[in-house]
């Protein structure tokens, strides 16, 4: 799918960074912090913030994360737990390079090396560096195997490379050690879309739905699927959230264009930009490229005339 940037709902994969909660929601959501625990040198006081800070985590709460972490690190704690926490927190706020800064204060040898690695590896691949992403994600699989983010991250990699053999094999490794997560099953199906899978791909999108039904990375990818499958009315649909009728009908429209369908193509995108009410940049590129593959068809350009 070169054209992909052309969708416009949220369609592709469910990006891990931090916490497997992480990938819906408001990452900057805040809701009354736990209160600061004192860290001073005490196991039992840094087991206490660290348990406060991956419990923010989980909810979404970075800012109450970064305020714990925070507290505990210029109260001069030393606990290479906390940095690690910082680089996961750093990481689901996007600031990619001050996770990286915060990774590679962790000792390289210790005991939280291999999940420092899964962060290091999910940090770079977010910025595009892909050949240093894999080479930290492998790392960290290496030392230890039940990390599933760190398999995940894997898996998107090789689906950029179209390393569809390697990719599987990856998400097979991410959805053992995670118990068959939401997550890597959307992102598995999102591969096996890639790869014209459109059967397999729909299996795994009901199956991430069915785990978490907020997932709307999910649900975009199954509406996507069942559009490529001819299917342009359960595709474009409105359900019963907050879904934005003008995207859906972009993304079947494109959908159509991809199956060669060019007049249902150009009818979904002209429905799109009706339903937007305004100028709709992405529908009208789309119908664009419907129109000019349509006449390429025509004229027999591709198909050795």
């Amino acid at each position: 799918m070169k054209s992909a940037l052309l969708l416009g709902a949220v369609c592709g994969v469910a990006i891990i960074v931090g916490s497997p909660c992480w990938a819906a929601g408001s990452w900057l959501w805040s809701k009354p912090a736990t209160p600061a625990v004192s860290a001073g040198q005490a196991p039992a006081a840094r087991d206490a913030v660290v348990a406060a800070v991956e419990a923010a985590l989980a909810e979404g709460r970075t800012v109450d994360a970064a305020g714990l972490l925070n507290n505990a690190l210029m109260g001069g704690a030393e606990d290479p737990r906390f940095l690690v926490l910082m680089g996961e927190t750093r990481l689901a706020r996007g600031d990619y390079d001050a996770a990286l800064a915060a990774f590679r204060q962790v000792p390289a040898d210790g005991a939280f090396a291999a999940r420092t690695l899964q962060g290091e590896g999910l940090a770079l691949s977010a910025q595009g560096q892909a050949a240093a992403a894999v080479a930290a994600l492998s790392a960290a699989t290496a030392r230890e195997p039940s990390l599933w983010r760190a398999w995940n991250g894997l898996g998107r990699e090789y689906d950029r490379r179209h390393d569809w053999v390697n990719a599987e094999a990856a998400y097979a490794r991410a959805l053992d050690a995670s118990g068959r997560e939401a997550l890597p099953l959307n992102n598995r199906g999102y591969s096996r879309m890639l790869q014209g899978r459109l059967g397999e791909a729909s299996a795994d999108f009901v199956a991430a739905l069915e785990k978490r039904p907020d997932l709307t990375a999910a649900r975009g990818n199954l509406r996507l699927v069942l559009a490529l499958q001819g299917d342009y009315g359960r595709a474009s649909a409105r359900g019963a959230g907050r879904d934005d009728s003008a995207a859906l009908l972009n993304n079947a429209g494109f959908a159509a264009l991809l199956r060669g369908d060019y007049e249902k193509a150009m009818t979904l995108l002209d429905e799109a930009g009706q339903a937007r009410g305004a100028y709709y940049p992405l529908a009208s590129e789309n119908r664009k490229l419907a129109i000019s593959l349509k006449a390429q068809a025509g004229r027999g350009v591709g198909d050795g005339n």
